[in-house]
């Protein structure tokens, strides 16, 4: 662990404040009288942690508004069947000691965690999720790195569906990317043997059945919309059974159309029926590219220093084929990665989120 130490500013030469410390220090032009000197920090906006925390709370429903949590931290604790909606990005949330509350979590940069929670139905999205002795969550994850439950049974997992006009920008103020989410690629850290701990809900589970819609005159004001076909995270299956044993790779390089082109796919294949499987968003570098584009490698490798890819997977019989003719009708001035044939994609596919899991430590 580092230290930090306080040093004090020696005042300048002829016993003056520094500059930084002369903000609002001189004579009143009033009075004529020396002025106190005022601080850059005393002109910080003072932060009343009570504006950032729910407790104690029973039979209530309560929420902040985009732009009240503003990226701050926020705790919620000791609340009992509650409706708890946190419209707005935030720094890390902890939740404690909750017991059938109902909780909507907007974009949150680093961690959330339950503890000693119960009986609770969550919509979450977050860098890092986590639970220690909770019984009952039934939660819709968008989380970018592996999620952690410890000492927790009855845990069901589904994938975050969820939209609001402010939630787009809300997900790029908490650095979060809406292609990346492994809500159900669970880590159990107390495994119990020949029990398990969680599971995934079922695919038809509806939110809105799970977490319903604010009824407060207030938090009725953020246009909130469960469709899943709108959701701003696009609905994958993740670790559920594939219905094909055909999958296809599409690779999209960075640009201004990069996230517009890549939900555009998702729309033109899931509504010809085939399934999302998994996206991801990551940068890779030449050597990354030999790995798994092969022999297409040097046609990429140009595109990779604008920015991060945006790898998806979609399921199917006959993926290959519709996914090649989508992209060359809807995509014909867009360079885009696509597998060339059913026999090298499950290659292609294996190759980049191999390379991906290893680039984001999972």
């Amino acid at each position: 662990m580092g230290c930090f130490f306080s040093r004090r500013r020696k005042p300048a030469q002829g016993g003056q404040l520094p500059p930084q410390q002369q903000a609002g220090a001189g004579q009143d032009a009033a009075t004529g009288e020396q002025k106190a000197p005022q601080y850059s920090w005393d002109l910080r906006a003072k932060i009343d942690p009570k504006d950032y925390t729910f407790s104690g709370l029973k039979n209530e429903t309560v929420g902040r508004l985009p732009g009240k949590v503003a990226g701050q931290q926020f705790v919620i604790q000791d609340c009992e069947n509650c409706k708890i909606y946190i419209f707005d990005h935030s720094a890390t949330i902890t939740i404690d000691d909750c017991v059938n509350c109902q909780i909507f979590l907007g974009p949150i940069k680093g961690s959330v965690f339950f503890r000693d929670c119960k009986d609770c139905k969550c919509v979450v999205a977050c860098q890092q999720f986590r639970t220690r002795d909770c019984r009952k969550l039934e939660v819709f994850l968008c989380c970018a790195t592996q999620p952690i439950i410890e000492s927790s049974t009855g845990m069901k997992f589904g994938c975050f569906q969820y939209y609001y006009p402010e939630l787009a920008l809300q997900f790029k103020d908490a650095g979060l990317s809406i292609f990346n989410n492994t809500w159900s690629n669970i880590h159990d850290f107390t495994p119990v043997s020949g029990e398990n701990n969680w599971g995934l809900l079922p695919e038809t589970a509806v939110v809105q059945d799970y977490v319903p819609l604010p009824s407060s005159e207030e938090l009725k004001a953020v246009r909130v919309s469960t469709d899943a076909t709108k959701s701003i995270i696009p609905v994958t299956r993740g670790q559920r059974q594939k219905n094909s044993d055909e999958s296809c790779l599409a690779v999209f390089f960075a640009g201004d159309y990069t996230t517009a082109n890549a939900r555009k796919l998702i729309d033109e294949m899931t509504s010809k029926g085939f399934q999302l499987v998994q996206t991801k968003e990551v940068l890779m570098k030449a050597e990354d590219a030999h790995r798994v584009f092969q022999q297409n490698a040097l046609e990429f490798i140009p595109l990779l220093e604008k920015g991060p890819v945006v790898a998806l997977e979609f399921n199917g019989d006959g993926a290959v084929e519709q996914c090649q003719s989508t992209i060359k009708e809807v995509f014909s001035g867009t360079k885009v990665f696509v597998s060339e044939s059913k026999a090298s994609a499950s290659q292609d596919v294996d190759n980049f989120y191999n390379f991906a899991d290893m680039q984001m430590g999972m």
